[in-house]
């Protein structure tokens, strides 16, 4: 199945395009950058229209053969010349939503351009004004026009976002999601770690928070096996093949939900998030008040900063990682040694089983061998 590139990887292609156009005054019809995940990025410039201190140039959203609502949209960037500074300011357009809510990527009256995103459209245009010796600084753009109308088929609405689609992608790629390949994608790097004598393993959802374990642990998040949503079926195939023991690490976000039982993570499987806080906030006696705002927030990362007002984040997500803990060691049985690790962006370690230092301390000695 063919990879796909993210919204983000488009604005950074048309922005780096644009301003090569602008600074070096050449045509360029086609457009190379680096995404996170290290994977080559080539694309057609389209639509491109100069003026004397402005370039702006489309690129045609692919998403490989994992379509979502934005392939085939075209992303535009506008590079203009700034007056003064050397800064290079990314805004967004017509189409590009705003946040309006606490909780999200960005802070509330910022364009929905994530963080990735934004790094990677600096560090290629950098490169550009590097390569034309321009030291000043530059006025970036970034809009979809047809993002307000695809938005409605999003949850952008219920997320707080207004006004059009996200810029997003943390790997600037899109993996195709079909959920036959995905599980034989894990079971494959499960055998080959079995294979290689190993009988206990990390276990990820994704490389979210990679930054926070490579910073508390010394631990390379990019080395764990990782299961997508696919949680439940991810401790089936480690028993099934002998593993020992398992080391799940998560950001509250994903592990939140097992703490309900739920073992397919996706969001269209299940989304009880804020639910499942509240419950454990009742059996931590936070307040009723706290509460409703809990239930009425977009993110964990915002529930939690309500709870942590209250002092009692530790009480909370202690008793939600023993609701993990129970609900893990059910499906795995006899058979399997789990821990775990929850974290936040915001708050780092949020709670960790007993015996999960101990796995983390061998993984992290193996990686160093």
């Amino acid at each position: 199945m063919r990879y796909g590139f993210t919204t983000g990887s488009a604005a950074c292609a048309a922005a780096k395009a644009a301003a090569y156009m602008l600074l070096l005054g050449i045509k360029k019809e086609k457009i190379s950058i680096e995404t996170p995940k290290g994977i080559m990025y080539e694309t057609d410039i389209l639509d491109i229209n100069f003026s004397k201190n402005m370039v702006s140039c489309a690129v045609l959203k692919d998403g490989g053969d994992d379509p979502d609502v934005t392939t085939g949209c075209l992303v535009y960037a506008e590079v203009s010349l700034a007056d003064e500074g050397n800064e290079i300011r990314i805004e967004g357009g017509k189409g590009v939503g705003r946040v309006t809510k606490p909780g999200l990527d960005q802070p509330v009256g910022n364009a929905a351009i994530n963080r990735v995103p934004r790094r990677m459209i600096e560090k290629e245009v950098r490169q550009v004004c590097e390569q034309s010796d321009y030291r000043g600084g530059l006025n970036i753009t970034i809009s979809v026009p047809d993002g307000e109308e695809i938005a409605k088929k999003t949850f952008n609405e219920k997320l707080g976002i207004v006004g059009g689609i996200s810029i997003i992608g943390t790997s600037g790629i899109v993996e195709p999601m079909s959920n036959q390949a995905l599980l034989d994608t894990i079971r494959t790097f499960l055998n080959q770690r079995r294979k290689e004598g190993y009988d206990y393993v990390a276990v990820s959802p994704g490389n979210y928070g990679i930054d926070f374990m490579q910073r508390t642990y010394g631990y390379d998040l990019d080395r764990s096996v990782k299961c997508s949503n696919f949680i439940g079926d991810t401790i089936d195939m480690a028993v099934e093949l002998g593993f020992k023991a398992m080391l799940l690490t998560g950001h509250i976000g994903k592990l939140v939900k097992v703490s309900g039982g739920i073992m397919n993570t996706h969001s269209k499987e299940a989304d009880c998030r804020m639910e499942l806080i509240a419950a454990a906030g009742i059996r931590a006696d936070v307040t009723s008040k706290t509460l409703k705002e809990v239930l009425l927030s977009v993110s964990t990362e915002e529930a939690l900063r309500l709870i942590k007002h209250e002092n009692k984040l530790e009480a909370v997500m202690n008793n939600i990682l023993e609701k993990v803990m129970y609900n893990l060691k059910k499906r795995a049985g006899e058979y399997l040694d789990i821990e775990c690790i929850l974290y936040s962006n915001e708050f780092g370690e949020l709670a960790k089983s007993e015996g999960a230092d101990r796995w983390l301390t061998l993984l992290v000695q193996e990686q160093e061998q």
